[in-house]
C-alpha cells in the first residue's frame, strides 16, 4: 500500500455516551433532554439545540420505523476534535431510511429532510442486527463572526393551517 492509499487513522474520541431506550414516545423526549445536557456539559452549548433536534428526529424514526417488540433502540453520542456524532441504532436493518418530499397536508415525512439540511454529514450504516442512522455536526467554537443558537432552516413561505381551530382576534 502506498502513502496515497493509506487509510487515515480515526480521530481520537474525546467524549462518548451511549444509552439504550425502550421504544416509546417518552424515550424520544428523554434522549433529547440527555443530549442537550451532555453537549452543553461537554463545552458546546451552541450545538445543543441542533443536536437535540437531530436526536429527536432520528429517535422518532427509530421508534416509528425501526422498532420491534421487546427490542431497545440505542442513542450514542461521540465527540472528537472536529465533530459531534449522534447515532441512533434500531433492530430493523431491512427498513432503510430515505429523504422524501412530504405533501403540505402531511403530518409526517420531513424528519430526514430536516436532518439532511441541519447536519454537516449523515448516513446509514448496517449492523449485524439492524442499522445505525447517524448525523454529524462540525465542532466549532463560537467566535465573534459566528452566531450562537440553532441553524436557521428555510423551506419556503410559512403557511399556517388550522383545521377547525378558532383564531383569537
Amino acid at each position: 500500500m502506498t502513502a496515497a492509499q493509506e487509510i487515515p487513522a480515526p480521530e481520537p474520541v474525546l467524549r462518548r455516551d451511549r444509552l439504550d431506550y425502550t421504544p416509546t414516545s417518552r424515550s424520544v423526549s428523554l434522549s433529547r433532554h440527555r443530549v442537550t445536557r451532555l453537549v452543553t456539559q461537554w463545552g458546546y452549548p451552541h450545538l445543543a439545540c441542533d443536536a437535540a433536534l437531530l436526536v429527536s428526529e432520528l429517535a422518532t424514526n427509530a421508534l416509528l420505523h425501526g422498532s420491534l417488540r421487546g427490542r431497545l433502540f440505542r442513542v450514542e453520542l461521540t465527540l472528537t476534535a472536529t465533530a459531534l456524532r449522534i447515532a441512533v441504532s434500531d433492530p430493523r436493518g431491512e427498513r432503510l431510511p430515505g429523504v422524501r418530499a412530504a405533501e403540505d397536508d402531511e403530518c409526517y415525512g420531513r424528519g430526514l429532510m430536516i436532518v439532511a439540511r441541519l447536519a454537516d454529514d449523515w448516513g446509514v450504516e448496517p449492523r449485524a442486527v439492524g442499522k445505525t442512522v447517524y448525523a454529524e455536526l462540525s465542532v466549532r467554537r463560537p467566535g465573534p463572526d459566528m452566531p450562537m443558537g440553532p441553524h436557521v432552516l428555510r423551506a419556503g413561505p410559512s403557511v399556517t393551517r388550522t383545521a377547525g381551530a378558532v383564531r383569537p382576534r
